[in-house]
């Protein structure tokens, strides 16, 4: 497996910012706001759905990394021939309201499908947060056994914060910052800590052992561009400010 050697520098000093415009967005101006936003306030790379008309779309106007995302291995392959640096197992969380949960014998098996399909392409899966705590550790060893490059985490629809204020944030945070701690400490690989995240709870989740993270709704439901810019720019700040880490890809 070849990283792109932005995404590799970024992990090897857990730098790595990801905007993610949606899973199942397929509105070209909303996904160029969010990429366009993203590049302007310094992200790492972007996250779009697998659809390769979009993937070119975003290709022209950025020079960042580009991920997709989707829980259909065959997408995988037309994104990745329009041009996907990487891809993603996952964005769960935006099927569970409408009451599509994921197991880990399910992902498992997205994961084997999607490798042989894909080969040497960079391979993100994320580990679903309805499971127990012990049963996403040992999902995530058995996915990396498999050929998982990245780790993911979730959480953020879970939690249903009561405080106003930094607490609340931390309260929203605490699935994603709960699994990227007992996750990391279970592989090898970069871990990246996703959903519900903000610049407050960014430090946390690099400091709970992941060396990226991964922010969507806190941008893609902004519809101002110039908020858009300067949420990233501030996520960006936030995660330049941790103290560096240092981990092999």
């Amino acid at each position: 497996m070849k990283m792109h050697p932005k995404l590799k520098d970024s992990f090897k000093t857990a730098k790595a910012l990801k905007i993610i415009s949606g899973l199942n967005n397929f509105d070209s101006k909303r996904v160029l706001a969010v990429v366009k936003a993203a590049e302007a306030g310094g992200a790492t790379f972007v996250d779009i759905a697998a659809d390769p008309s979009l993937v070119k779309l975003v290709r022209q106007e950025t020079s960042l990394p580009i991920c997709v995302s989707a829980v259909d291995p065959q997408k995988f392959v037309t994104a990745v021939e329009a041009g996907a640096d990487l891809i993603e197992i996952g964005n769960f969380d935006s099927f569970y309201a409408e009451g599509r949960y994921f197991d880990g014998d399910e992902v498992l098996a997205l994961t084997k499908a999607t490798r042989s399909l894909l080969p040497k392409i960079t391979l993100s899966v994320t580990v679903p947060h309805i499971l127990p705590a012990d049963e996403q550790v040992k999902l995530a060893k058995e996915l990396v056994a498999a050929g998982a490059d990245l780790i993911q985490t979730e959480g953020g629809t879970s939690s249903q914060p009561t405080s106003p204020g930094v607490l609340g944030l931390i309260e929203k945070a605490a699935p994603t910052l709960a699994a990227a701690y007992n996750i990391s400490a279970a592989v090898s690989v970069p871990v990246i800590c996703a959903s519900g995240l903000s610049s407050a709870t960014i430090p946390m989740a690099i400091a709970a052992g992941a060396t990226g993270v991964g922010v969507g709704s806190a941008i893609n439901k902004l519809n101002d561009p110039i908020a858009m810019v300067a949420t990233v720019r501030a996520l960006a700040e936030a995660l330049s400010a941790t103290n560096s880490k240092q981990i092999q890809v």
